[in-house]
């Protein structure tokens, strides 16, 4: 639990009654988004996303494996996220937290219902043979808004990423050495953050923000305007007006954030 001192939580929450913020942006404004790609060379893909001070690392690292059951003719898709103890002081190492875990599952979910991979054309030999992509999240320095920076890095990440291609000689999957193909991407999408302060809805918290609001919404949107994911945390519950309010903004944004991409 963060402990937030008092006159902390009561400045925070006066400046948004009157709209203000403590780094001078509006309530509906993100702060400088900085991406860069091929951060890692071992990595088939990597990208490094920089939200304000927030900064997060993303790789991917493809295998070939066996495909689920259900799914004979569809990749595997697995997203994880470590949150070293150097990026905040509240982080522990060990076993992953109920945070890190919530982190990983929403940025996977915004991935997979937006349809963003085109997970049939990983597939080598039905039920026996796909592309698993292993995706990688490393927090490496939390200044608020973990969410929407990783969406961005998983984003930049995949469109970086190559694939060797693959054949069937012999009944043994053989990799080629010189030829790549470009992992299928059908789609863009973004995350946007908020959370609720002073009965108000602020988008790209800090992290002094988050530690005093009293809920949050993730909405994510692809680059045409659909909403492909939603998550709500904290206690307080939020009404109607403040989820379509949030949806609409969020909406709004989306291109804005794709275009750093």
């Amino acid at each position: 639990m963060d402990i937030v001192p008092e006159i902390t939580r009561q400045s925070i929450a006066n400046l948004i009654k009157n709209d203000k913020r403590e780094d001078g942006r509006d309530l509906t404004e993100y702060r400088d988004i900085t991406i860069e790609t091929d951060v890692i060379s071992k990595a088939e893909g990597s990208a490094r996303v920089k939200l304000g001070k927030t900064q997060v690392i993303v790789g991917i690292k493809p295998q070939i494996g066996a495909p689920f059951p259900d799914t004979p003719d569809l990749g595997v898709l697995m997203t994880n996220c470590e949150m070293l103890p150097m990026a905040d002081p509240s982080f522990e190492p060990g076993p992953p937290s109920e945070d890190s875990i919530e982190l990983a599952r929403v940025v996977d979910r915004g991935i997979r219902e937006s349809q963003l991979i085109d997970l049939d054309k990983l597939c080598i030999e039905e039920g026996k043979n796909v592309w698993m992509l292993f995706v990688d999240l490393h927090i490496i320095d939390n200044c608020g808004n973990l969410f929407d920076a990783c969406e961005l890095a998983v984003m930049a990440a995949l469109k970086s990423t190559k694939l060797p291609v693959a054949s069937i000689v012999d009944d043994e999957v053989i990799l080629s050495e010189d030829e790549t193909f470009d992992l299928p991407i059908n789609n863009e999408l973004a995350l946007c953050t908020f959370v609720k302060i002073a009965d108000k809805m602020v988008i790209d918290p800090t992290l002094d923000e988050e530690r005093v609001a009293s809920a949050r919404l993730n909405v994510g949107v692809t680059k045409d305007g659909h909403i492909c994911s939603m998550q709500k945390g904290g206690e307080e519950p939020l009404s109607k007006d403040e989820i379509f309010y949030c949806v609409n903004i969020a909406i709004g944004k989306v291109k804005e954030l794709v275009e750093n991409l």
